[in-house]
């Protein structure tokens, strides 16, 4: 583990993981993890554009395909913010949250206060039981901050 929780690792560590969950191991799936690690909160254009300095020839759809497999795999983790296109990060391990700058829309991943889902309960949910509670938090960052 390193700083807020991410793992770092490398193609041998990133490999291993998909074949222990029952997938082969392609360059797709490798550049893609590769990616989002370096590049976390990444949307799927942004990760179509830096694969394509290794992968030439990758497709918007195959991009795609790989992003929503390695959700399913809990290898990654997607994001919906509003107003924003889905993002995606390699850290899955804990329970964090996003803070969103509301200017140039910079995303900070947040440690949950708690530590374990769900971090917040509802007052009523109904009869459902609550198992995550997803915050984000909306604010500038200092870039944008000092602009103002």
């Amino acid at each position: 583990m390193t700083q807020q929780g991410i793992v770092k690792r490398d193609r041998h560590e990133w490999s291993t993981l998909l074949r222990q969950k029952q997938r082969r191991v392609t360059q797709q799936r490798l550049v893609v993890l590769e990616i989002l690690q370096d590049h976390p909160h990444a949307a799927a254009e942004e990760v179509l554009s830096y694969a394509r300095a290794e992968l030439p020839k990758l497709t918007v759809q195959s991009v795609y395909t790989v992003l929503q497999d390695l959700t399913d795999l809990d290898l990654l983790r997607k994001i919906e913010l509003p107003g924003q296109p889905a993002r995606f990060e390699t850290r899955t391990l804990d329970n964090h949250h996003h803070a969103v700058c509301v200017r140039c829309g910079a995303i900070e991943d947040v440690d949950c206060v708690v530590g374990e889902a769900p971090c917040l309960c509802p007052s009523n949910a109904g009869n459902m039981t609550i198992q995550v509670a997803d915050v984000l938090f909306q604010g500038l960052c200092p870039e944008c901050a000092q602009a103002a």
